[in-house]
Protein backbone atom coordinates (compact mmCIF):
# COMPACT_ATOMS: atom_id res chain seq x y z
CA UNK A 1 0.00 0.00 0.00
CA UNK A 2 1.54 3.18 -0.93
CA UNK A 3 1.69 6.05 1.80
CA UNK A 4 3.09 9.23 1.72
CA UNK A 5 4.15 12.63 3.89
CA UNK A 6 4.99 16.06 3.26
CA UNK A 7 7.79 17.57 5.53
CA UNK A 8 9.06 21.34 4.84
CA UNK A 9 11.12 24.03 6.48
CA UNK A 10 11.13 27.87 6.41
CA UNK A 11 14.03 27.59 8.93
CA UNK A 12 17.10 30.45 8.29
CA UNK A 13 19.59 27.87 6.90
CA UNK A 14 19.50 25.66 4.12
CA UNK A 15 21.66 22.68 6.00
CA UNK A 16 18.85 23.52 9.25
CA UNK A 17 15.69 22.93 6.52
CA UNK A 18 17.20 19.91 5.25
CA UNK A 19 17.88 18.66 8.96
CA UNK A 20 14.71 19.40 9.93
CA UNK A 21 12.17 17.80 6.47
CA UNK A 22 14.85 14.34 7.32
CA UNK A 23 13.46 14.50 10.58
CA UNK A 24 10.16 14.12 9.25
CA UNK A 25 10.71 11.17 7.32
CA UNK A 26 13.05 8.98 9.41
CA UNK A 27 9.69 8.05 10.74
CA UNK A 28 8.44 6.18 7.77
CA UNK A 29 8.96 2.71 7.41
CA UNK A 30 10.40 2.49 3.70
CA UNK A 31 10.79 6.08 2.31
CA UNK A 32 11.17 5.15 -1.58
CA UNK A 33 11.74 8.66 -3.15
CA UNK A 34 11.61 12.49 -2.29
CA UNK A 35 10.06 15.16 -4.84
CA UNK A 36 12.03 18.06 -2.95
CA UNK A 37 11.11 21.63 -3.92
CA UNK A 38 12.82 24.99 -2.83
CA UNK A 39 13.55 28.81 -3.13
CA UNK A 40 16.35 29.70 -5.82
CA UNK A 41 18.08 31.04 -3.17
CA UNK A 42 18.77 28.03 -0.87
CA UNK A 43 22.29 25.94 -1.00
CA UNK A 44 21.02 23.07 -2.27
CA UNK A 45 23.86 20.86 -1.44
CA UNK A 46 23.39 22.01 2.18
CA UNK A 47 19.66 20.71 1.85
CA UNK A 48 20.24 17.38 0.65
CA UNK A 49 23.21 16.80 3.17
CA UNK A 50 20.88 17.95 5.86
CA UNK A 51 18.75 15.13 4.73
CA UNK A 52 20.51 12.48 4.50
CA UNK A 53 21.78 12.51 7.79
CA UNK A 54 18.59 11.24 8.64
CA UNK A 55 18.01 9.02 5.50
CA UNK A 56 19.41 7.78 2.53
CA UNK A 57 16.18 8.09 0.78
CA UNK A 58 16.85 9.18 -3.62
CA UNK A 59 15.95 12.66 -3.88
CA UNK A 60 14.38 14.73 -6.98
CA UNK A 61 13.61 18.18 -7.39
CA UNK A 62 13.80 21.85 -8.33
CA UNK A 63 13.51 25.39 -7.72
CA UNK A 64 10.07 26.68 -7.51
CA UNK A 65 8.72 30.15 -8.18
CA UNK A 66 8.09 32.18 -4.81
CA UNK A 67 7.12 28.84 -2.58
CA UNK A 68 5.38 25.99 -2.64
CA UNK A 69 1.72 25.29 -1.04
CA UNK A 70 1.19 22.15 0.73
CA UNK A 71 -1.84 20.71 3.85
CA UNK A 72 -0.53 22.95 6.31
CA UNK A 73 -0.76 26.40 4.07
CA UNK A 74 1.93 28.29 1.55
CA UNK A 75 5.56 27.71 2.14
CA UNK A 76 7.74 30.68 1.32
CA UNK A 77 9.49 33.30 3.37
CA UNK A 78 12.48 35.74 3.28
CA UNK A 79 14.81 33.13 4.81
CA UNK A 80 13.60 30.98 1.76
CA UNK A 81 12.02 27.14 2.07
CA UNK A 82 11.98 24.20 1.34
CA UNK A 83 9.09 21.22 0.98
CA UNK A 84 9.61 17.26 -0.25
CA UNK A 85 6.96 15.06 -0.91
CA UNK A 86 8.20 11.37 0.26
CA UNK A 87 6.30 8.08 -1.01
CA UNK A 88 6.67 4.98 0.77
CA UNK A 89 5.37 1.34 -0.78
CA UNK A 90 6.52 -1.89 -0.68
CA UNK A 91 5.37 -2.13 -4.09
CA UNK A 92 7.75 0.67 -5.48
CA UNK A 93 11.11 0.54 -7.10
CA UNK A 94 12.54 3.81 -8.45
CA UNK A 95 15.87 4.87 -10.43
CA UNK A 96 17.15 8.30 -10.41
CA UNK A 97 19.23 9.69 -13.44
CA UNK A 98 20.51 12.90 -14.17
CA UNK A 99 22.93 15.14 -16.74
CA UNK A 100 23.92 18.32 -17.79
CA UNK A 101 23.10 20.26 -20.98
CA UNK A 102 25.29 19.81 -23.86
CA UNK A 103 25.63 20.14 -27.83
CA UNK A 104 22.64 17.04 -27.89
CA UNK A 105 19.42 16.97 -25.88
CA UNK A 106 18.33 13.96 -27.54
CA UNK A 107 21.32 12.20 -27.20
CA UNK A 108 21.17 13.50 -23.51
CA UNK A 109 17.83 11.67 -22.86
CA UNK A 110 18.94 8.89 -24.06
CA UNK A 111 21.50 8.75 -21.72
CA UNK A 112 19.55 9.47 -18.88
CA UNK A 113 16.95 6.91 -19.48
CA UNK A 114 19.38 4.24 -19.99
CA UNK A 115 20.95 5.48 -16.51
CA UNK A 116 17.61 5.57 -14.52
CA UNK A 117 16.74 2.34 -15.89
CA UNK A 118 20.50 0.09 -14.87
CA UNK A 119 19.96 2.34 -11.30
CA UNK A 120 16.55 0.55 -10.65
CA UNK A 121 18.81 -2.92 -11.19
CA UNK A 122 16.20 -4.07 -14.04
CA UNK A 123 16.15 -3.92 -17.31
CA UNK A 124 12.33 -2.94 -18.14
CA UNK A 125 10.91 0.00 -18.86
CA UNK A 126 9.07 1.75 -15.84
CA UNK A 127 5.38 1.88 -15.21
CA UNK A 128 5.72 5.96 -15.29
CA UNK A 129 8.48 8.50 -14.96
CA UNK A 130 8.96 11.98 -13.87
CA UNK A 131 10.97 14.35 -15.41
CA UNK A 132 12.01 17.59 -13.95
CA UNK A 133 14.31 19.92 -16.70
CA UNK A 134 15.63 23.45 -16.80
CA UNK A 135 13.51 25.60 -19.37
CA UNK A 136 15.55 24.98 -22.92
CA UNK A 137 15.33 21.59 -24.52
CA UNK A 138 12.86 20.04 -22.65
CA UNK A 139 11.33 18.18 -25.77
CA UNK A 140 14.66 17.30 -26.96
CA UNK A 141 15.05 15.48 -23.57
CA UNK A 142 11.77 13.93 -23.65
CA UNK A 143 12.40 12.69 -27.26
CA UNK A 144 15.76 11.23 -26.33
CA UNK A 145 14.18 9.14 -23.07
CA UNK A 146 11.03 7.63 -25.37
CA UNK A 147 14.16 6.65 -27.58
CA UNK A 148 14.99 4.50 -25.15
CA UNK A 149 11.54 3.32 -23.11
CA UNK A 150 8.60 4.19 -25.52
CA UNK A 151 5.72 6.25 -24.81
CA UNK A 152 5.33 5.48 -20.72
CA UNK A 153 3.21 8.23 -18.88
CA UNK A 154 4.89 11.56 -18.04
CA UNK A 155 4.55 13.98 -15.60
CA UNK A 156 6.63 17.04 -14.30
CA UNK A 157 7.83 20.36 -14.77
CA UNK A 158 10.82 22.75 -15.47
CA UNK A 159 12.28 24.51 -12.78
CA UNK A 160 11.23 28.08 -11.46
CA UNK A 161 13.06 30.86 -9.95
CA UNK A 162 11.14 34.46 -8.79
CA UNK A 163 12.07 36.53 -11.21
CA UNK A 164 12.22 34.57 -14.36
CA UNK A 165 16.09 35.16 -14.76
CA UNK A 166 17.77 32.00 -14.76
CA UNK A 167 17.86 31.57 -11.56
CA UNK A 168 16.54 28.03 -11.65
CA UNK A 169 18.21 24.50 -10.28
CA UNK A 170 17.27 21.00 -10.55
CA UNK A 171 18.26 18.59 -7.96
CA UNK A 172 18.84 14.64 -8.30
CA UNK A 173 20.17 12.81 -5.38
CA UNK A 174 23.71 14.95 -4.32
CA UNK A 175 24.17 16.72 -7.64
CA UNK A 176 22.97 20.50 -8.15
CA UNK A 177 22.38 21.26 -11.70
CA UNK A 178 21.85 24.77 -13.04
CA UNK A 179 21.09 23.63 -16.87
CA UNK A 180 19.73 19.93 -17.89
CA UNK A 181 17.52 17.18 -17.14
CA UNK A 182 16.50 14.88 -14.27
CA UNK A 183 14.11 11.60 -14.13
CA UNK A 184 12.53 9.64 -11.62
CA UNK A 185 11.86 6.03 -13.18
CA UNK A 186 8.81 4.48 -11.35
CA UNK A 187 8.09 0.54 -11.14
CA UNK A 188 5.04 -0.40 -9.55
CA UNK A 189 1.17 -1.95 -9.95
CA UNK A 190 0.19 1.04 -8.00
CA UNK A 191 -2.74 3.02 -9.71
CA UNK A 192 -1.17 6.51 -11.51
CA UNK A 193 -3.23 9.33 -13.30
CA UNK A 194 -2.89 12.09 -14.91
CA UNK A 195 -4.51 15.23 -15.67
CA UNK A 196 -2.69 17.86 -17.81
CA UNK A 197 -4.27 21.10 -19.41
CA UNK A 198 -4.33 24.42 -19.73
CA UNK A 199 -8.13 24.65 -19.20
CA UNK A 200 -8.60 27.70 -20.93
CA UNK A 201 -11.14 29.02 -23.92
CA UNK A 202 -11.12 29.34 -27.22
CA UNK A 203 -11.58 32.22 -28.91
CA UNK A 204 -12.63 32.42 -32.94
CA UNK A 205 -8.72 33.63 -33.64
CA UNK A 206 -7.08 31.33 -35.62
CA UNK A 207 -3.97 31.31 -37.68
CA UNK A 208 -1.07 29.85 -39.17
CA UNK A 209 2.36 29.57 -38.10
CA UNK A 210 4.41 31.33 -40.75
CA UNK A 211 7.98 31.95 -40.06
CA UNK A 212 9.71 30.78 -37.20
CA UNK A 213 13.72 30.88 -35.97
CA UNK A 214 15.27 29.27 -33.31
CA UNK A 215 12.21 26.76 -32.59
CA UNK A 216 10.80 29.65 -29.86
CA UNK A 217 10.65 32.50 -32.07
CA UNK A 218 7.42 33.05 -33.48
CA UNK A 219 8.26 35.41 -36.61
CA UNK A 220 5.41 35.57 -38.37
CA UNK A 221 1.07 34.48 -38.01
CA UNK A 222 -0.71 34.32 -41.49
CA UNK A 223 2.32 35.97 -43.24
CA UNK A 224 2.15 39.02 -40.91
CA UNK A 225 3.97 40.25 -38.00
CA UNK A 226 3.32 37.60 -35.10
CA UNK A 227 3.16 40.51 -32.24
CA UNK A 228 0.99 42.58 -34.89
CA UNK A 229 -1.40 39.98 -35.16
CA UNK A 230 -1.39 38.37 -31.66
CA UNK A 231 -2.36 42.49 -30.50
CA UNK A 232 -4.69 42.48 -32.60
CA UNK A 233 -6.09 38.96 -31.29
CA UNK A 234 -6.53 40.41 -27.61
CA UNK A 235 -7.56 44.07 -28.51
CA UNK A 236 -4.23 45.79 -27.51
CA UNK A 237 -1.91 48.07 -28.79
CA UNK A 238 1.52 46.58 -29.75
CA UNK A 239 3.19 49.44 -27.84
CA UNK A 240 1.70 47.69 -24.60
CA UNK A 241 3.20 44.40 -25.72
CA UNK A 242 6.97 45.45 -25.47
CA UNK A 243 9.65 43.04 -23.52
CA UNK A 244 8.52 41.53 -20.62
CA UNK A 245 4.77 43.75 -20.53
CA UNK A 246 4.12 40.80 -23.18
CA UNK A 247 4.65 38.24 -20.51
CA UNK A 248 1.39 39.53 -17.74
CA UNK A 249 -0.51 40.26 -20.51
CA UNK A 250 -0.42 36.74 -22.09
CA UNK A 251 -1.51 35.13 -19.05
CA UNK A 252 -5.07 35.50 -19.67
CA UNK A 253 -4.50 35.42 -23.32
CA UNK A 254 -2.21 32.53 -24.65
CA UNK A 255 -2.01 30.61 -27.97
CA UNK A 256 -2.60 27.21 -27.85
CA UNK A 257 -1.87 24.34 -30.33
CA UNK A 258 -4.16 21.39 -30.42
CA UNK A 259 -3.25 17.29 -31.00
CA UNK A 260 -3.99 15.77 -34.26
CA UNK A 261 -7.30 14.08 -32.28
CA UNK A 262 -8.45 17.47 -30.38
CA UNK A 263 -7.87 15.67 -27.36
CA UNK A 264 -5.62 18.43 -26.12
CA UNK A 265 -4.61 22.30 -26.43
CA UNK A 266 -0.99 22.96 -25.70
CA UNK A 267 -0.09 26.41 -24.45
CA UNK A 268 2.55 28.48 -25.78
CA UNK A 269 2.93 31.16 -23.61
CA UNK A 270 4.40 34.23 -24.52
CA UNK A 271 7.02 35.68 -22.98
CA UNK A 272 9.23 38.30 -25.03
CA UNK A 273 8.42 40.55 -27.63
CA UNK A 274 11.10 43.00 -29.59
CA UNK A 275 14.02 40.89 -27.98
CA UNK A 276 15.62 39.95 -31.40
CA UNK A 277 17.84 43.41 -31.77
CA UNK A 278 17.28 43.01 -36.01
CA UNK A 279 15.26 45.98 -37.76
CA UNK A 280 13.25 43.20 -39.75
CA UNK A 281 11.79 41.49 -37.17
CA UNK A 282 11.60 44.55 -34.49
CA UNK A 283 8.25 44.76 -33.22
CA UNK A 284 7.14 41.74 -34.85
CA UNK A 285 8.79 38.25 -33.01
CA UNK A 286 7.45 36.97 -29.64
CA UNK A 287 9.81 34.04 -27.73
CA UNK A 288 7.94 31.30 -26.74
CA UNK A 289 8.19 29.16 -23.48
CA UNK A 290 8.13 26.14 -25.88
CA UNK A 291 8.76 24.72 -29.48
CA UNK A 292 6.64 25.73 -32.43
CA UNK A 293 6.84 24.50 -35.85
CA UNK A 294 6.27 26.52 -39.02
CA UNK A 295 2.99 25.52 -41.47
CA UNK A 296 0.84 24.43 -38.24
CA UNK A 297 -2.41 26.01 -36.78
CA UNK A 298 -2.45 27.96 -33.45
CA UNK A 299 -5.73 29.14 -31.60
CA UNK A 300 -5.86 32.51 -29.32
CA UNK A 301 -6.92 31.74 -25.85
CA UNK A 302 -8.81 33.89 -23.49
CA UNK A 303 -9.33 33.11 -19.56
CA UNK A 304 -10.50 34.96 -16.76
CA UNK A 305 -8.66 35.32 -13.27
CA UNK A 306 -11.16 33.82 -11.30
CA UNK A 307 -10.86 31.18 -14.11
CA UNK A 308 -7.16 30.57 -13.14
CA UNK A 309 -8.16 29.91 -9.25
CA UNK A 310 -11.10 27.72 -10.04
CA UNK A 311 -9.37 25.80 -12.79
CA UNK A 312 -7.58 23.90 -9.87
CA UNK A 313 -9.93 22.18 -8.05
CA UNK A 314 -11.91 21.50 -11.91
CA UNK A 315 -8.59 19.75 -12.79
CA UNK A 316 -7.85 17.81 -9.49
CA UNK A 317 -11.38 16.26 -9.77
CA UNK A 318 -10.75 15.13 -13.37
CA UNK A 319 -8.12 13.77 -12.26
CA UNK A 320 -9.97 11.77 -9.37
CA UNK A 321 -12.60 10.72 -11.50
CA UNK A 322 -9.83 8.51 -13.16
CA UNK A 323 -8.74 6.83 -10.67
CA UNK A 324 -10.33 3.51 -9.41
CA UNK A 325 -9.11 3.13 -5.68
CA UNK A 326 -8.03 5.85 -2.56
CA UNK A 327 -5.64 8.40 -3.66
CA UNK A 328 -2.12 8.21 -1.79
CA UNK A 329 -0.96 11.30 -2.50
CA UNK A 330 -1.67 14.30 -5.32
CA UNK A 331 1.71 15.94 -6.71
CA UNK A 332 0.25 19.22 -8.48
CA UNK A 333 2.24 21.44 -10.63
CA UNK A 334 1.18 24.56 -11.22
CA UNK A 335 2.62 26.90 -13.55
CA UNK A 336 4.26 30.17 -12.50
CA UNK A 337 3.06 32.31 -14.76
CA UNK A 338 -0.50 31.42 -13.67
CA UNK A 339 0.49 31.88 -9.69
CA UNK A 340 1.84 35.11 -10.60
CA UNK A 341 -1.36 36.81 -12.07
CA UNK A 342 -3.11 34.95 -9.19
CA UNK A 343 -0.88 37.11 -6.75
CA UNK A 344 -2.73 37.96 -3.72
CA UNK A 345 -5.70 35.47 -3.91
CA UNK A 346 -3.03 32.46 -4.14
CA UNK A 347 -4.76 31.45 -0.78
CA UNK A 348 -7.96 31.00 -2.35
CA UNK A 349 -6.13 28.19 -4.47
CA UNK A 350 -4.95 26.77 -0.98
CA UNK A 351 -8.24 26.66 0.88
CA UNK A 352 -10.00 24.79 -2.46
CA UNK A 353 -7.48 22.36 -2.44
CA UNK A 354 -7.53 21.50 1.17
CA UNK A 355 -11.16 21.04 0.68
CA UNK A 356 -10.87 19.10 -1.91
CA UNK A 357 -8.38 16.41 -1.26
CA UNK A 358 -9.73 15.84 2.14
CA UNK A 359 -6.59 15.26 4.70
CA UNK A 360 -4.50 13.65 1.70
CA UNK A 361 -0.83 14.44 1.45
CA UNK A 362 -0.73 17.06 -1.45
CA UNK A 363 2.24 19.19 -2.58
CA UNK A 364 2.30 22.18 -5.61
CA UNK A 365 5.19 23.91 -6.53
CA UNK A 366 5.42 26.51 -9.60
CA UNK A 367 6.83 25.82 -12.51
CA UNK A 368 8.52 27.30 -15.76
CA UNK A 369 6.74 24.81 -17.73
CA UNK A 370 4.57 21.58 -17.45
CA UNK A 371 5.07 18.25 -19.40
CA UNK A 372 2.56 15.57 -19.43
CA UNK A 373 -0.30 13.46 -21.25
CA UNK A 374 -4.30 13.36 -21.43
CA UNK A 375 -6.86 11.64 -23.11
CA UNK A 376 -4.76 9.07 -24.76
CA UNK A 377 -1.95 12.26 -26.07
CA UNK A 378 1.35 11.47 -26.48
CA UNK A 379 3.84 12.95 -23.77
CA UNK A 380 4.26 16.51 -24.30
CA UNK A 381 5.55 20.08 -23.04
CA UNK A 382 3.36 23.18 -22.47
CA UNK A 383 3.11 26.23 -20.43
CA UNK A 384 0.75 28.06 -18.17
CA UNK A 385 -0.70 24.48 -17.62
CA UNK A 386 -1.76 22.38 -14.90
CA UNK A 387 -0.12 18.79 -14.33
CA UNK A 388 -2.06 17.48 -11.52
CA UNK A 389 -0.77 13.42 -11.21
CA UNK A 390 -2.39 11.22 -8.51
CA UNK A 391 -0.69 8.24 -6.57
CA UNK A 392 -2.98 5.59 -5.52
CA UNK A 393 -3.04 3.32 -2.52
CA UNK A 394 -2.95 0.43 -4.33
Amino acid sequence: MMKSQVDYSILNESYLKGQEIGSGISEMKDPKIGLLYTSCNENNEDIIRGIKEYSDIPVIGMTSNYGVIVPDGIVTGSSGFAAMMTLDSPDLTVGLACHEAGKNPRAIGRRVAIEAVENAKTTRAPSYFYMVATPNNEEEYLQGIQDVIGRVPLFGGSAADDNLEGDWKIICNNKVITDGVAVAFFYTDTEIVTSFTGDYEETDHIGIITKVENDRSLLEINGNGALKEYASWINQDIKNLEGRELYEKAVLNPIGIKNPIGSITLIRQPLLSNDRGTKTTKDDSIELGNKIVEKTAIIGLETTLDNLILSNVKVLKDAKRKLYNEPAAYILLHSAGRRIKIDSRIDEVYKDLVKETKGVPFIMPFTCGEYGYDEHSANMCGGLMLSFTIFGKE
